[in-house]
């Protein structure tokens, strides 16, 4: 059986025991990619009406605090190398609690019912998938400097296999963040949960755009979408099911 690169990853956080160290001052903020079009916080997701926000252009956006929370917004266009005039777009939040080890790795583990994702495929259909999004994250290592060309701070993140991430940017400290607990709370909500049930919906993708921000949101993404939650699984029912099946074997093998 082959494990995913997530599944790996899950089972790499819960058995490595990690020596943690006093989080780096330097890392506080947060920080965009060179569009500066994507940051965390209100402007990105709505937590009220449970709705992404588009930006205008693409980008990432990372934030830290000091008492070792963080969030992230992904707003990215994949190429369709078999038709280049058919890129899809996807959309992802996560909030959640971080670590930084004594090697200067960095451990996120989100908080597995808030986050998002928004997936768009206009060329093959109008709607676009929202559904919840959970992915613990590993950067090998990061450093903090003052970028020569713009003389800000510049946040270099290297993934868990060491290649490098877009570089990121200062934009905002302290951090530019919503609230750091858990804001979609469920009966089984833990701050380091695995895979939620899904919720998915179709979306209508309006191409009008208003000016983000509090005072004057965009018409959601999802305005037209049908909520559908997965009913939870009955342990107890599936049991007695595979105990009967299992029974009707056991006859049917005495008899024939």
């Amino acid at each position: 059986m082959s494990l995913s690169l997530p599944s790996l990853l899950l089972i790499a956080l819960s058995l490595i025991s990690v020596a943690t160290a006093a989080i780096d001052q330097r890392l506080v903020g947060t920080w965009s990619t060179k569009s500066n079009k994507v940051f965390t916080g209100p402007g990105f997701y709505d937590p009220v009406n449970d709705k992404l926000i588009e930006p205008e252009l693409t980008g990432i956006s990372y934030s830290f605090t000091q008492e070792g929370y963080f969030e992230e917004a992904y707003y990215r266009a994949v190429a369709n190398p078999k038709d280049p005039k058919c890129p899809k777009g996807i959309m992802q939040f996560q909030h959640g609690v971080f670590a930084q080890a004594e090697n200067n790795s960095l451990i996120l583990r989100p908080y597995g019912v808030d986050g998002r994702q928004l997936f768009s495929n206009p060329c093959k259909s109008k709607s676009s998938v929202y559904s919840r999004y959970n992915q613990p994250e590993m950067f090998q290592r990061f450093e903090v400097i003052v970028d020569p060309y713009h003389n800000v701070f510049r946040l270099n993140l290297y993934k868990f296999d060491g290649a490098p991430m877009q570089p990121m940017y200062l934009a905002y400290r302290p951090p530019q963040m919503l609230p750091t607990k858990t804001m979609n709370p469920t009966a089984t909500a833990t701050a380091t949960g695995g895979q939620s049930t899904g919720q998915a919906a179709s979306q209508s993708t309006g191409n009008a755009k208003a000016k983000r921000g509090l005072d004057a949101l965009p018409v959601p993404l999802n305005k037209n979408a049908i909520r559908r939650r997965q009913a939870p699984i009955d342990a107890d029912k599936w049991w007695w099911i595979g105990a009967g099946i299992t029974a009707l074997g056991g006859v049917g093998y005495l008899c024939f």
